[in-house]
């Protein structure tokens, strides 16, 4: 196990929503560290369920941060103006619901958090 409290995120692949979304988590959870699983737009092909090796994979490196890190908590991100999911945040909010509900599934013992990202780049956890 690692040294250090870990938590996880998963997270569109832009750059600006990196840094909100570790500063929001390491709040939330009182964290060392967050290990982040960046796809474009992961929460439509989390929601839709049509790519299942990419859901395969976002799964399997969050088993990696929970059982190698300890980490006890995951975020799930949605975000202001995401080229790789280009709706508007009320069909990104019911992804994310949707994206939630299947790391659920997955049965691993963690919090699960919403997170937003405005178009200030201010993380906010929905929860």
């Amino acid at each position: 196990m690692a040294e250090g409290k870990f938590a996880t995120v998963i997270n569109c692949m832009d750059g600006r929503t990196q840094i909100p979304a570790i500063e929001l988590m390491k709040k939330q959870f009182g964290v060392d560290y967050v290990d982040s699983i960046t796809e474009p737009g992961p929460i439509k092909a989390m929601a839709e369920g049509e790519d299942k090796p990419q859901i395969e994979s976002i799964k399997r490196r969050v088993e990696i941060s929970i059982k190698k890190h300890g980490s006890a908590a995951v975020g799930i991100v949605a975000h202001f103006d995401c080229a790789g999911n280009p709706v508007e945040k009320k069909e990104q909010l019911i992804q994310l619901d949707k994206s939630v509900e299947l790391v659920k599934s997955w049965g691993y013992n963690v919090t699960v958090l919403k997170i937003w990202i405005d178009e200030n780049w201010q993380g906010y956890a929905l929860n």
